[in-house]
Protein backbone atom coordinates (compact mmCIF):
# COMPACT_ATOMS: atom_id res chain seq x y z
CA UNK A 1 0.00 0.00 0.00
CA UNK A 2 1.48 3.82 -0.79
CA UNK A 3 1.12 5.15 2.54
CA UNK A 4 5.03 6.63 3.20
CA UNK A 5 5.75 10.56 2.50
CA UNK A 6 10.20 9.72 1.47
CA UNK A 7 11.92 12.83 2.16
CA UNK A 8 15.11 13.14 0.93
CA UNK A 9 17.55 15.79 2.12
CA UNK A 10 19.55 17.57 3.92
CA UNK A 11 20.48 16.60 7.74
CA UNK A 12 22.58 18.74 9.78
CA UNK A 13 23.25 20.43 13.64
CA UNK A 14 21.73 23.93 13.92
CA UNK A 15 23.79 26.46 15.98
CA UNK A 16 21.27 29.08 16.61
CA UNK A 17 22.90 32.81 18.28
CA UNK A 18 20.29 34.82 19.42
CA UNK A 19 21.40 38.39 20.37
CA UNK A 20 19.87 39.60 23.86
CA UNK A 21 19.99 43.61 22.43
CA UNK A 22 20.10 44.95 18.89
CA UNK A 23 22.36 43.47 16.70
CA UNK A 24 25.45 45.86 16.50
CA UNK A 25 27.13 44.91 13.26
CA UNK A 26 31.26 44.10 13.05
CA UNK A 27 31.38 43.25 16.96
CA UNK A 28 30.86 41.19 19.42
CA UNK A 29 27.13 41.05 20.75
CA UNK A 30 25.56 39.35 24.27
CA UNK A 31 22.83 36.77 23.88
CA UNK A 32 22.81 32.76 23.91
CA UNK A 33 23.54 29.94 22.01
CA UNK A 34 21.33 26.71 21.16
CA UNK A 35 22.50 23.53 19.28
CA UNK A 36 19.91 21.28 18.02
CA UNK A 37 19.15 18.74 14.89
CA UNK A 38 17.97 20.48 11.75
CA UNK A 39 18.28 20.60 7.78
CA UNK A 40 15.03 21.05 6.15
CA UNK A 41 14.94 17.34 5.31
CA UNK A 42 14.73 16.44 8.56
CA UNK A 43 12.98 18.82 10.16
CA UNK A 44 9.95 18.37 7.60
CA UNK A 45 10.30 14.23 8.39
CA UNK A 46 10.17 15.10 11.79
CA UNK A 47 7.54 17.26 11.88
CA UNK A 48 5.64 14.65 10.07
CA UNK A 49 6.62 12.17 12.33
CA UNK A 50 4.79 14.03 15.22
CA UNK A 51 1.85 14.68 13.32
CA UNK A 52 1.52 10.85 12.92
CA UNK A 53 2.44 10.58 9.25
CA UNK A 54 4.40 7.26 7.93
CA UNK A 55 7.51 9.18 6.62
CA UNK A 56 11.09 7.65 6.08
CA UNK A 57 14.35 10.01 5.84
CA UNK A 58 16.41 9.39 3.44
CA UNK A 59 19.66 11.81 3.74
CA UNK A 60 23.36 11.46 5.24
CA UNK A 61 25.03 12.05 8.61
CA UNK A 62 28.67 12.38 10.06
CA UNK A 63 30.36 9.26 11.54
CA UNK A 64 30.39 11.83 14.62
CA UNK A 65 28.41 12.89 17.55
CA UNK A 66 26.20 15.19 15.62
CA UNK A 67 25.15 12.76 13.40
CA UNK A 68 24.65 10.05 16.11
CA UNK A 69 22.37 13.13 17.71
CA UNK A 70 20.40 14.18 14.64
CA UNK A 71 19.42 10.36 14.35
CA UNK A 72 18.05 9.41 17.52
CA UNK A 73 15.89 12.81 18.08
CA UNK A 74 14.38 12.22 14.18
CA UNK A 75 13.74 8.49 15.42
CA UNK A 76 11.95 9.75 18.59
CA UNK A 77 9.51 12.38 17.13
CA UNK A 78 8.20 9.02 14.94
CA UNK A 79 10.71 9.14 11.78
CA UNK A 80 12.16 6.37 10.31
CA UNK A 81 15.81 7.04 9.54
CA UNK A 82 16.73 3.91 8.42
CA UNK A 83 17.68 5.13 4.97
CA UNK A 84 19.83 7.54 6.60
CA UNK A 85 23.41 6.89 5.67
CA UNK A 86 26.27 7.33 8.41
CA UNK A 87 29.80 9.03 6.35
CA UNK A 88 33.38 9.34 7.66
CA UNK A 89 33.56 13.07 8.20
CA UNK A 90 31.72 15.42 10.04
CA UNK A 91 27.85 15.93 9.85
CA UNK A 92 26.74 19.24 8.38
CA UNK A 93 25.98 22.25 10.24
CA UNK A 94 23.51 25.33 9.55
CA UNK A 95 24.93 28.11 11.96
CA UNK A 96 22.54 31.18 11.98
CA UNK A 97 22.43 34.98 13.84
CA UNK A 98 19.14 36.12 15.03
CA UNK A 99 18.50 39.50 16.56
CA UNK A 100 17.12 40.25 19.58
CA UNK A 101 13.61 40.23 18.06
CA UNK A 102 14.46 36.11 15.99
CA UNK A 103 14.05 37.46 13.26
CA UNK A 104 17.17 36.01 10.74
CA UNK A 105 19.72 38.37 10.43
CA UNK A 106 22.69 36.16 8.86
CA UNK A 107 23.13 32.43 8.34
CA UNK A 108 25.99 29.89 6.90
CA UNK A 109 25.16 26.36 5.60
CA UNK A 110 27.37 23.80 5.55
CA UNK A 111 26.34 20.70 4.05
CA UNK A 112 29.43 18.90 2.28
CA UNK A 113 28.59 15.84 3.99
CA UNK A 114 24.70 15.75 2.40
CA UNK A 115 26.26 17.20 -0.90
CA UNK A 116 28.36 14.13 -1.13
CA UNK A 117 25.64 12.29 -0.78
CA UNK A 118 25.08 9.40 -4.15
CA UNK A 119 21.76 7.55 -4.24
CA UNK A 120 22.59 4.28 -6.02
CA UNK A 121 18.76 3.62 -5.94
CA UNK A 122 15.68 4.82 -4.52
CA UNK A 123 12.92 3.30 -3.31
CA UNK A 124 9.04 4.40 -3.87
CA UNK A 125 7.08 0.97 -4.13
CA UNK A 126 5.38 2.16 -0.94
CA UNK A 127 5.31 5.60 -1.66
CA UNK A 128 2.35 8.23 -1.31
CA UNK A 129 4.72 11.31 -1.77
CA UNK A 130 8.38 12.24 -1.99
CA UNK A 131 9.53 15.53 -0.97
CA UNK A 132 12.97 17.02 -2.06
CA UNK A 133 14.79 19.48 -0.79
CA UNK A 134 17.22 21.87 -2.45
CA UNK A 135 20.72 20.44 -0.17
CA UNK A 136 20.76 17.45 -2.75
CA UNK A 137 23.87 17.56 -5.76
CA UNK A 138 21.55 18.45 -9.12
CA UNK A 139 23.01 14.51 -10.14
CA UNK A 140 21.23 12.95 -7.03
CA UNK A 141 17.92 15.22 -7.25
CA UNK A 142 17.91 14.46 -10.45
CA UNK A 143 17.87 10.75 -9.73
CA UNK A 144 15.10 11.18 -7.48
CA UNK A 145 12.84 13.48 -9.68
CA UNK A 146 13.39 10.55 -12.58
CA UNK A 147 12.33 8.03 -9.78
CA UNK A 148 9.31 9.63 -8.77
CA UNK A 149 7.90 9.84 -12.26
CA UNK A 150 8.72 6.32 -12.80
CA UNK A 151 7.10 5.25 -9.85
CA UNK A 152 3.91 7.75 -10.77
CA UNK A 153 4.74 9.03 -7.27
CA UNK A 154 3.96 12.99 -6.54
CA UNK A 155 7.06 15.23 -5.50
CA UNK A 156 6.77 18.29 -3.87
CA UNK A 157 10.24 20.07 -3.97
CA UNK A 158 11.33 22.49 -1.38
CA UNK A 159 14.19 25.04 -2.92
CA UNK A 160 15.66 25.82 0.21
CA UNK A 161 17.19 28.98 -0.92
CA UNK A 162 18.11 31.08 -3.89
CA UNK A 163 21.29 29.86 -4.53
CA UNK A 164 20.13 26.33 -4.60
CA UNK A 165 16.70 27.02 -6.47
CA UNK A 166 18.95 28.25 -9.27
CA UNK A 167 20.96 24.95 -9.15
CA UNK A 168 18.00 22.91 -9.81
CA UNK A 169 15.64 25.24 -11.82
CA UNK A 170 16.06 23.09 -14.77
CA UNK A 171 14.41 19.74 -12.43
CA UNK A 172 11.35 21.84 -12.12
CA UNK A 173 9.09 20.11 -14.41
CA UNK A 174 6.11 18.13 -13.69
CA UNK A 175 6.15 18.30 -10.19
CA UNK A 176 3.32 17.89 -7.66
CA UNK A 177 4.16 21.19 -5.48
CA UNK A 178 6.88 23.80 -5.49
CA UNK A 179 6.96 25.55 -2.31
CA UNK A 180 9.77 29.16 -2.97
CA UNK A 181 9.60 32.65 -1.22
CA UNK A 182 9.80 35.05 -3.71
CA UNK A 183 13.29 35.08 -4.32
CA UNK A 184 13.40 31.62 -4.75
CA UNK A 185 10.64 31.56 -7.30
CA UNK A 186 12.73 34.40 -8.97
CA UNK A 187 15.83 31.73 -9.18
CA UNK A 188 13.47 29.16 -10.38
CA UNK A 189 12.52 31.49 -13.82
CA UNK A 190 15.09 34.34 -14.40
CA UNK A 191 12.11 36.45 -13.64
CA UNK A 192 11.90 39.77 -11.63
CA UNK A 193 11.27 39.29 -8.04
CA UNK A 194 8.28 41.64 -7.95
CA UNK A 195 6.79 39.54 -11.31
CA UNK A 196 5.80 36.55 -9.11
CA UNK A 197 2.69 36.07 -11.25
CA UNK A 198 4.63 35.39 -14.54
CA UNK A 199 6.64 33.22 -12.45
CA UNK A 200 4.09 31.02 -11.28
CA UNK A 201 2.83 30.84 -14.80
CA UNK A 202 5.85 29.77 -16.39
CA UNK A 203 5.91 27.11 -13.68
CA UNK A 204 2.70 25.52 -14.28
CA UNK A 205 3.49 25.88 -18.08
CA UNK A 206 6.35 23.59 -16.76
CA UNK A 207 4.09 20.94 -15.91
CA UNK A 208 3.98 21.81 -12.30
CA UNK A 209 0.66 21.24 -10.35
CA UNK A 210 0.63 23.74 -7.62
CA UNK A 211 3.03 26.59 -6.24
CA UNK A 212 2.62 27.55 -2.87
CA UNK A 213 4.73 31.04 -2.76
CA UNK A 214 5.50 32.25 0.15
CA UNK A 215 5.92 35.94 1.17
CA UNK A 216 7.14 36.04 4.76
CA UNK A 217 4.44 38.02 7.05
CA UNK A 218 2.62 38.79 4.76
CA UNK A 219 1.09 35.17 4.55
CA UNK A 220 1.29 32.97 1.13
CA UNK A 221 -0.44 32.53 -2.28
CA UNK A 222 -1.56 29.03 -3.13
CA UNK A 223 -1.52 28.66 -6.75
CA UNK A 224 -3.07 25.69 -8.31
CA UNK A 225 -2.79 25.04 -12.02
CA UNK A 226 -6.46 25.93 -13.64
CA UNK A 227 -7.17 28.33 -10.47
CA UNK A 228 -6.80 31.61 -9.55
CA UNK A 229 -4.24 31.75 -7.16
CA UNK A 230 -5.72 31.88 -3.56
CA UNK A 231 -4.07 34.42 -1.24
CA UNK A 232 -3.93 33.18 2.40
CA UNK A 233 -2.70 35.82 5.37
CA UNK A 234 -0.27 34.73 8.35
CA UNK A 235 -1.46 33.62 11.46
CA UNK A 236 -0.49 36.26 14.47
CA UNK A 237 2.46 35.02 16.10
CA UNK A 238 4.51 36.30 18.83
CA UNK A 239 8.18 35.88 17.21
CA UNK A 240 10.54 33.21 19.29
CA UNK A 241 13.11 31.57 16.66
CA UNK A 242 12.14 31.45 13.26
CA UNK A 243 14.20 28.60 12.45
CA UNK A 244 11.96 25.77 11.13
CA UNK A 245 8.84 27.65 10.61
CA UNK A 246 8.75 26.88 6.83
CA UNK A 247 9.48 23.52 7.15
CA UNK A 248 6.51 22.63 9.79
CA UNK A 249 4.37 24.61 7.17
CA UNK A 250 5.18 21.98 4.98
CA UNK A 251 5.04 19.38 7.14
CA UNK A 252 1.68 20.20 8.30
CA UNK A 253 0.65 20.80 4.75
CA UNK A 254 1.40 17.36 3.47
CA UNK A 255 -0.18 15.70 6.53
CA UNK A 256 -3.32 17.69 5.89
CA UNK A 257 -2.86 16.53 2.43
CA UNK A 258 -3.22 13.04 3.04
CA UNK A 259 -5.82 13.17 5.50
CA UNK A 260 -7.93 14.09 2.61
CA UNK A 261 -7.68 18.44 2.87
CA UNK A 262 -7.79 20.26 -0.39
CA UNK A 263 -4.74 22.43 -1.43
CA UNK A 264 -6.16 25.85 0.51
CA UNK A 265 -7.74 24.10 3.70
CA UNK A 266 -3.86 22.46 3.80
CA UNK A 267 -2.00 25.64 3.38
CA UNK A 268 -4.41 27.00 6.23
CA UNK A 269 -2.68 23.96 8.32
CA UNK A 270 0.44 24.96 7.45
CA UNK A 271 0.32 28.69 8.48
CA UNK A 272 -0.74 27.25 12.08
CA UNK A 273 2.25 24.98 11.75
CA UNK A 274 4.52 27.93 11.02
CA UNK A 275 3.40 30.23 13.76
CA UNK A 276 3.61 27.46 16.65
CA UNK A 277 7.29 27.07 15.54
CA UNK A 278 7.75 30.60 15.55
CA UNK A 279 6.26 30.99 18.91
CA UNK A 280 8.40 28.33 19.97
CA UNK A 281 12.43 27.74 21.07
CA UNK A 282 12.52 24.77 19.32
CA UNK A 283 13.38 24.41 15.67
CA UNK A 284 10.50 21.46 15.24
CA UNK A 285 8.20 22.18 18.39
CA UNK A 286 7.94 18.94 20.28
CA UNK A 287 3.99 19.60 21.05
CA UNK A 288 3.12 20.59 16.89
CA UNK A 289 0.48 17.64 17.12
CA UNK A 290 -1.58 18.81 20.46
CA UNK A 291 -1.73 22.61 18.67
CA UNK A 292 -2.78 21.46 15.38
CA UNK A 293 -5.40 19.42 17.12
CA UNK A 294 -6.91 22.54 19.21
CA UNK A 295 -9.27 24.56 17.74
CA UNK A 296 -8.21 27.25 15.10
CA UNK A 297 -8.48 30.81 16.85
CA UNK A 298 -8.88 32.38 13.05
CA UNK A 299 -11.36 30.12 12.07
CA UNK A 300 -14.76 31.81 11.38
CA UNK A 301 -16.30 28.47 11.37
CA UNK A 302 -18.24 28.70 14.68
CA UNK A 303 -17.99 24.89 15.27
CA UNK A 304 -14.03 24.49 14.59
CA UNK A 305 -14.00 27.25 17.11
CA UNK A 306 -16.02 26.01 19.92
Amino acid sequence: MKQWVVVVGGTNMDVVARTSAPLVPATSNPGHTRISPGGVGRNVAACLGLLGAPVRLVSAVGDDTFGEEALRVTAACGADVGAVRRVPGATGTYTAILDDGGELVAAVSDMATVDALVLETVHLTDAALVVLDGNLAHAQAARVVSAAAAAGVPLAFEPVSVAKAGRLADLVRDLFLVTPNTDEIAALTSRPTDDWRASVADLHERGVEHVWLRTGAEGSWMCSRGHEPVHLPAVPATVVDVTGAGDAMLAAWIAAWLGGADPVAAAREGHRAAAATIESPHTVRPDLADVLTSPDPTSTDPEERS
